[in-house]
């Protein structure tokens, strides 16, 4: 387990690339927080430090998921039950992709052991970063 206190979004996207460049699919990362605690926003930077700058990072609050070449980016959180998390693909990016999953507690157990755990909370202005992999 670690723990990293970021002061602001700027740190936060600067840890982000950082920790992107550590994955290496197949990886699962469970981005865990509460609404507007910057799990979409870890998500994005993630995946532009792996396929550009100029890639462009919908939310996939609405699609569910968005795919960028090996790097699957799901949003769980409009999930009802853990019987559609097959119909969505997520079985299949965990065994092949970098997987990314906002609001992941529904897919628990169906996460691989080896699932990198980001939780997010407030820390003052800023927030603070605990991995449990």
């Amino acid at each position: 387990m670690s723990e990293i206190i970021l002061p602001n979004i700027d740190a936060t996207r600067a840890w982000a690339a950082d920790f992107a460049k550590t994955l290496r699919a197949p990886v699962t990362v469970a981005l865990h927080g509460d609404l507007g605690m910057g799990k979409s926003e870890i998500a994005r930077e993630i995946i532009r430090t792996l396929r550009g700058a100029d890639t462009v990072v919908p939310s996939p609050t609405f699609t569910i998921v968005q795919n960028y070449d090996g790097i699957s980016h799901f949003d769980l959180y409009r999930v009802a039950d853990p019987s559609e998390l097959e119909e969505i693909g997520l079985p299949y990016a965990i065994v092949n992709d970098i997987t990314l999953i906002e609001w992941p507690d529904i897919a628990l157990g169906v996460l691989p052991e080896n699932t990198i755990h980001v939780y997010i909370t407030e820390h003052g202005s800023g927030r603070k970063i605990v991995i449990n992999n």
